[in-house]
């Protein structure tokens, strides 16, 4: 998204050429790419440990650092190589979003119009905000010192990363959409007549 944003405002006339199905086809294999590498190093850590601590994870999904709780072993080795290889991706998207950014809000604010100026940043804000809400609480729940862990934290925590930027995802990116905006305001007027008949006002008085 970070980067559709930054053609749009920033190479709007190349948006077609920059932004084809090619292009669209490696970043959806970089994605991907990403996300599996991420996963099988966890799942081959996983796998690779001992677990003597019982088989109830103090989490609604199976957390990596909950799962670290149950090992008997203490290998440090395997939790710094897990912990740099997601940094290392992590670090990646957060460098390219960040750029995307800098460029996109340099571009914005060469708009003379205040109203353009509005445009573009209502365009962007949503997808900032979501990526912000996931990468600020992502990092509290994986960094945060132990001293400081609660069974109640970790699950907002992990509400707040997991469930809860994938959740509002459609709805941000869809409400610049006026056929659903104008879906939402029937569904609104609707609700409201139903919950409130025509005639409510006049049975009360």
């Amino acid at each position: 998204m970070a980067y559709d944003h930054y053609i749009a405002i920033c190479k709007p006339l190349h948006y077609g050429t920059l932004l084809g199905s090619r292009a669209c086809v490696h970043m959806a294999a970089a994605a991907w790419g990403g996300g599996l590498l991420h996963a099988v190093v966890h799942t081959a850590n996983t796998f690779s440990l001992p677990f003597c601590q019982g088989n109830a994870v103090d989490q609604f999904f199976c957390e990596v650092p909950q799962i670290l709780k149950l090992s008997c072993s203490h290998s440090y080795l395997r939790e710094i190589g897990v912990l740099v290889v997601s940094i290392c991706l992590f670090f990646g998207c957060f460098v390219f979003i960040f750029l995307s950014y800098v460029q996109i809000f340099r571009a914005v604010l060469r708009i003379p119009s205040e109203q353009g100026r509005h445009r573009a940043f209502s365009m962007c804000l949503p997808h900032l905000a979501v990526v912000s809400l996931f990468v600020s609480t992502a990092m509290f729940a994986y960094l945060k010192p132990p001293s400081v862990s609660s069974p109640l934290l970790d699950v907002v925590m992990a509400v707040l990363y997991s469930v809860v930027p994938p959740a509002v995802n459609p709805l941000i990116y869809s409400m610049r959409n006026q056929e659903l905006k104008d879906a939402l305001r029937k569904l609104k007027t609707g609700c409201f007549s139903a919950i409130f008949p025509p005639n409510y006002s006049q049975r009360i008085s």
